[in-house]
């Protein structure tokens, strides 16, 4: 299995907006890939290793896949319209990260 994480830096001047990403962009995602997705989490930085500073990221989405080639062959072809959508919920652009998943 693989994890698919989106990362959005945190930094002064960011706008995030959760409900939108939450109720609007991740379904969108969920709904276009379909049953290639065999999971979603959304992680929301509250903190960091240091006491009163922010969290290095704002947000963290994290999708599931069984393989590389299933998230390509799913997330891909519209990759051009969750890019365009972005401007709905952030002023950030997210970092992408294929990580292999192990799980102990």
């Amino acid at each position: 299995m693989i994890k698919v994480s989106v990362m959005y830096p945190n930094s002064q001047g960011v706008q995030f907006d959760v409900d939108y990403y939450k109720n609007n962009h991740l379904p969108m995602i969920s709904k276009a890939v379909g049953s290639a997705l065999k999971g979603l989490e959304l992680d929301l930085g509250i903190g960091s290793r240091v006491p009163g500073e922010p969290a290095p990221y704002v947000a963290i989405a994290h999708l599931l896949f069984d393989d590389v080639a299933s998230f390509k062959a799913s997330f891909g072809p519209h990759a051009e319209t969750f890019a365009a959508d972005i401007k709905n919920y952030s002023n950030v652009k997210g970092e992408l990260q294929i990580s292999e998943l192990i799980i102990f």
